[in-house]
Protein backbone atom coordinates (compact mmCIF):
# COMPACT_ATOMS: atom_id res chain seq x y z
CA UNK A 1 0.00 0.00 0.00
CA UNK A 2 1.37 3.57 -1.01
CA UNK A 3 2.02 5.86 1.78
CA UNK A 4 1.11 9.55 1.71
CA UNK A 5 5.02 10.12 1.29
CA UNK A 6 5.50 7.62 -1.49
CA UNK A 7 2.28 9.04 -3.44
CA UNK A 8 4.14 12.95 -3.23
CA UNK A 9 7.51 11.40 -4.28
CA UNK A 10 5.70 9.70 -7.46
CA UNK A 11 4.00 13.24 -8.00
CA UNK A 12 7.37 14.79 -7.68
CA UNK A 13 8.90 12.57 -9.54
CA UNK A 14 6.04 12.43 -12.54
CA UNK A 15 6.05 16.57 -12.40
CA UNK A 16 10.16 16.54 -13.07
CA UNK A 17 10.39 14.31 -16.31
CA UNK A 18 7.25 16.76 -17.58
CA UNK A 19 9.21 19.64 -17.14
CA UNK A 20 12.25 17.73 -18.19
CA UNK A 21 10.49 16.76 -21.61
CA UNK A 22 8.84 20.70 -22.20
CA UNK A 23 12.21 22.02 -21.56
CA UNK A 24 14.39 20.23 -24.36
CA UNK A 25 13.54 22.59 -26.57
CA UNK A 26 14.61 25.60 -24.93
CA UNK A 27 17.95 24.16 -24.78
CA UNK A 28 18.40 24.01 -28.50
CA UNK A 29 21.51 26.40 -28.91
CA UNK A 30 21.20 29.80 -30.70
CA UNK A 31 24.34 30.63 -32.84
CA UNK A 32 25.27 33.84 -34.48
CA UNK A 33 27.57 33.64 -37.91
CA UNK A 34 28.61 36.31 -40.28
CA UNK A 35 28.85 35.36 -44.18
CA UNK A 36 31.08 36.85 -46.25
CA UNK A 37 28.48 37.54 -49.46
CA UNK A 38 30.98 39.31 -51.97
CA UNK A 39 28.64 39.16 -54.91
CA UNK A 40 26.21 41.64 -53.43
CA UNK A 41 27.37 44.93 -55.83
CA UNK A 42 23.67 47.00 -55.48
CA UNK A 43 21.37 48.23 -53.03
CA UNK A 44 19.07 45.79 -53.91
CA UNK A 45 21.22 42.36 -53.30
CA UNK A 46 20.61 42.13 -49.53
CA UNK A 47 16.73 42.10 -49.77
CA UNK A 48 17.39 38.86 -52.06
CA UNK A 49 20.08 37.57 -49.55
CA UNK A 50 18.14 37.95 -46.60
CA UNK A 51 14.80 37.03 -47.68
CA UNK A 52 16.78 33.44 -49.10
CA UNK A 53 17.92 33.35 -45.50
CA UNK A 54 15.49 34.00 -43.59
CA UNK A 55 13.33 30.94 -45.38
CA UNK A 56 15.88 28.70 -44.14
CA UNK A 57 14.34 26.71 -41.26
CA UNK A 58 15.43 27.50 -38.22
CA UNK A 59 16.45 30.99 -38.52
CA UNK A 60 16.04 33.76 -36.23
CA UNK A 61 17.12 36.95 -36.83
CA UNK A 62 19.35 38.46 -40.19
CA UNK A 63 20.73 41.77 -41.00
CA UNK A 64 22.42 42.07 -44.25
CA UNK A 65 25.07 45.16 -44.45
CA UNK A 66 25.50 46.42 -48.32
CA UNK A 67 28.96 47.96 -47.55
CA UNK A 68 30.78 45.27 -45.88
CA UNK A 69 29.42 42.24 -48.01
CA UNK A 70 28.11 40.76 -45.45
CA UNK A 71 25.41 39.22 -43.72
CA UNK A 72 24.85 38.39 -39.49
CA UNK A 73 22.53 35.39 -39.10
CA UNK A 74 21.22 33.77 -35.74
CA UNK A 75 19.67 30.45 -36.09
CA UNK A 76 19.20 27.31 -34.38
CA UNK A 77 21.58 24.88 -34.21
CA UNK A 78 19.42 21.72 -33.98
CA UNK A 79 17.45 22.92 -37.51
CA UNK A 80 20.22 24.56 -39.63
CA UNK A 81 23.20 24.73 -40.30
CA UNK A 82 25.82 26.71 -41.78
CA UNK A 83 26.42 24.33 -44.54
CA UNK A 84 22.17 25.17 -44.98
CA UNK A 85 23.11 29.27 -44.72
CA UNK A 86 24.94 29.25 -47.91
CA UNK A 87 23.86 27.10 -49.65
CA UNK A 88 20.55 29.06 -49.50
CA UNK A 89 22.55 32.38 -50.49
CA UNK A 90 24.27 30.28 -53.13
CA UNK A 91 20.45 28.91 -54.27
CA UNK A 92 19.45 32.62 -54.65
CA UNK A 93 22.67 33.74 -56.48
CA UNK A 94 24.91 35.12 -53.94
CA UNK A 95 27.64 32.53 -53.03
CA UNK A 96 28.54 33.10 -49.48
CA UNK A 97 31.40 31.85 -47.10
CA UNK A 98 31.28 31.89 -43.32
CA UNK A 99 33.68 35.39 -42.39
CA UNK A 100 36.27 34.17 -40.08
CA UNK A 101 37.23 36.89 -37.26
CA UNK A 102 39.90 39.40 -37.71
CA UNK A 103 42.94 39.03 -35.64
CA UNK A 104 43.25 42.33 -33.23
CA UNK A 105 46.00 44.99 -34.25
CA UNK A 106 48.49 45.12 -31.28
Amino acid sequence: MLTERHYTMKKSLIAAVLFTLFSLPALAAQQTVTLSVPGMTCSACPITVKAALKRVDGVSAVDVRYEERDATVTYDDEKTSVEALTQATTNAGYPSTLKQPQAKQE
